[in-house]
Parts: C-alpha cells; sequence; structure tokens
C-alpha cells in the first residue's frame, strides 16, 4: 500500500493536535484540538480561520496560445476575464458513453495568453492533467506542480486584516490575483477567494517556504482569535453555501447541468469538451436536479440516504449531508428526480435505515453568502 503524500505543513498539524484522514492520497487535517469542527466552523464564520489546502493540485500550462487552448477544453469562458483574474470552470468528459461528465472542477488562474495556472483537486489532477497534455498542441507545455506549491486558504471576515498585518495585499475585487514581488521562492500569490462563504483568500507559495507563512499569518491573526481549520470545518461551511464537492455533486456520472453549475459554462464557445452533449441536456432538461434539504427535527441526513415522496417513493438520493453548526439543524444536498416536479418548501423523507426522516427542500445556500 502506498504512504498518503504529506502537506510541508505536516509536522505544525501534528504539534498543534490535528486529527488526519486521507484526502485524494494526502494526509490532511481533519481538526485540531481545543475546539473542533464546531469551533473552526464558528471562527471562519465569525473571525478568521486558516486552513491548510495543499492537497490541492497545482500545474502550469505555457506555450503560445495556452490560454486558448485550455479555454478550448474546458467549460467556463476565459474571453470573460483577463490577466490577473482567476475563474471556476469544470474539466467535463468529451466523448463517449460519460459525456458531459465532469472529471473535475477546478480554478483557472490567467497570468497572460500564453501563461494559465490550474489548480484541480487532489485526486482528480493526475487526471486532469493527462487529458490536457494529451491534447496540448505542439508548443504547449503542461506542467505537474502539485508538490512544489503549497496552497493555504485564509476564511472569514477578519482575513483581510491578518493579510494586512503580514504585508501581503488584500485589497482585491473577487476571483482576481495579485504576485508580491520576491526571489527564491520568496513570491506569494494571493487571490480573493476560498470555499466557504466568507470574505477570503487563498495564498499560493513555494511548499519549502509555506511553514513561514502559516506561522506568520497565525502570529498576526492572534489578535483576531485566528484559528487553525480542518477539512471537517471546511465541508460544514462548503455545504451551508451549497459548493459542490467533487465525487458528491459532481461527477463522470454528475453533469453541471444537473449539478446547477451551468452558470460555469460559456454556452456560447464554439468548442469545450462535452460541449454536444451538454447542450442536448440543457436543452431537454435534465432528468435530476440539485436541491438542498433541510431537517426541522434532529435527523442528519448523510451521503447515499434514498430521498423519499409523501408515498414513499424514491424521488432522490442525498450527495452530501452534515449538521450546520449555524443554523443547528441537519442538512443536504440532494439530487432530485426533475419528474418528481419538486420545489422550495416541499416536505419530502430521508430513509434513515428504514425510518422516514421529514425534510424540506431548500435552494442553496443555507446562509447568506459573503464572498463578494
Amino acid at each position: 500500500m502506498t504512504s498518503p503524500l504529506l502537506s510541508p505543513l505536516h509536522d505544525r498539524h501534528v504539534a498543534a493536535g490535528a486529527k488526519f484522514a486521507d484526502f485524494g492520497g494526502w494526509s490532511m487535517p481533519i481538526e485540531y484540538t481545543g475546539g473542533g469542527v464546531l469551533a473552526e466552523h464558528t471562527a471562519v464564520r465569525e473571525g478568521v480561520g486558516l486552513f491548510d489546502v495543499s492537497h490541492l493540485g497545482t500545474a502550469t500550462v505555457r506555450g503560445s496560445g495556452a490560454a486558448d487552448f485550455v479555454n478550448s477544453c474546458l467549460t467556463n469562458d476565459l474571453g470573460r476575464i483577463g490577466p490577473g483574474q482567476a475563474q471556476y470552470t469544470l474539466c467535463c468528459v468529451a466523448d463517449g458513453p460519460q459525456a458531459g461528465g465532469v472529471v473535475d472542477d477546478l480554478i483557472v488562474y490567467l497570468h497572460g495568453p500564453d501563461d494559465v495556472l490550474l489548480v484541480p483537486n487532489a485526486a482528480n489532477a493526475a487526471d486532469v492533467l493527462a487529458r490536457l497534455s494529451a491534447a496540448a498542441p505542439a508548443g504547449v507545455t503542461v506542467t505537474d506542480r502539485h508538490t512544489e506549491v503549497a496552497v493555504l486558504a485564509l476564511q472569514g471576515p477578519r482575513s483581510a486584516e491578518v493579510l494586512a498585518a503580514v504585508g501581503l495585499p488584500g485589497s482585491l475585487s473577487y476571483m482576481s490575483f495579485a504576485e508580491t514581488p520576491g526571489s527564491g521562492g520568496d513570491e506569494v500569490t494571493v487571490c480573493r477567494t476560498g470555499y466557504t462563504g466568507e470574505h477570503g483568500y487563498e495564498l499560493l507559495v513555494a511548499a519549502d517556504r509555506a511553514g513561514l507563512l502559516w506561522d506568520a499569518l497565525l502570529a498576526a491573526g492572534a489578535p483576531e482569535q485566528i484559528r487553525p481549520c480542518g477539512l471537517g470545518a471546511r465541508d460544514t461551511l462548503r455545504t451551508e453555501m451549497g459548493y459542490p464537492l467533487h465525487g458528491h455533486e459532481l461527477s463522470l456520472d454528475i453533469t453541471p447541468n444537473q449539478a446547477r453549475s451551468g452558470w460555469a459554462v460559456g454556452w456560447g464557445k464554439e468548442a469545450f469538451w462535452g460541449r454536444d452533449a451538454l447542450l442536448a441536456e440543457k436543452a431537454a432538461g435534465p432528468a435530476r436536479q440539485l436541491w438542498g434539504l433541510q431537517a426541522p427535527g434532529r435527523g442528519i441526513p448523510r451521503p447515499g440516504m434514498a430521498v423519499l415522496s409523501a408515498d414513499g417513493t424514491q424521488v432522490g438520493e442525498v450527495t452530501s449531508g452534515t449538521f450546520s453548526p449555524t443554523l443547528r439543524t441537519g442538512i443536504a444536498l440532494a439530487l432530485l428526480d426533475t419528474a418528481a416536479g419538486l420545489t422550495e418548501g416541499d416536505e419530502v423523507a430521508v430513509d434513515v435505515r428504514g425510518r422516514p426522516q421529514p425534510v424540506v427542500v431548500r435552494k442553496p445556500p443555507f446562509v447568506e453568502s459573503h464572498v463578494r
């Protein structure tokens, strides 16, 4: 059995009492002693939290026309943004029986027409890069930098103050990035984005400099009661926002149309992988669509649970479910059959070990977004 990869911050997580789990082949912190998921979640919603997300992939696509090449493969339209901006997009299956299914969702950093940085998910990074490498024209090179670059996420309403305290730029518009000057790995790329629904930033830094940046942010954030946060809180935060997680709300069998991610598709583009299949599905209407579920009682829906109509007929399946620390109740994301005609406010049930648990259909987010 292959040993999991370790973040360049692993020793710091161990010293902080982190509990670990495997994420895409990486051993990453789930939560820390001194409060756990609930306290970490609350820190991000009310103050500031710091995440290590170095399991996320990083890769460069460079060469003449690199941006145009990426744009011809991935769903969103890079023509909508300019250099110094980032964009959420999807890598879909180009053709065959799973055409339009999602290989991965990722962030594209546009440096210029010949220079693009990609940040895919850990488990799918190799697949995305293999597909791009196979399709790349002469002169365009796809380079995996997964272990060279660390990614930190500073999230919460006090995150800008912490960035300012360490001398990093925080006055950025949403989905814009800036690179600090430096040499020998001192450069930090700061992007105004995140996965929590709060004002926040993702910071890309050379792996061998990540520890210094992590320490500096925690020290500068002490007056703001900053907390190191694990991926357990990251999951509760993103579920409250209705953000998809690949393998749950997006997959080779779940299309952007079904996942309500059509906003990340450049429908007017002449080419992107899966275009014909996705256009046909959009025109016909997807057979199922992503909705939120909220439990009025104490039950917590969990992934894989069947969603039942009033007469007990299965009308969908839970894809993600958790206890919402903000709402103090169970919430879930679920793919529901379009033919069932369900809409916001309808009551259905989830099958909890053979017993129906009432839930109410909601359109996410479950809590107010502050990302912008």
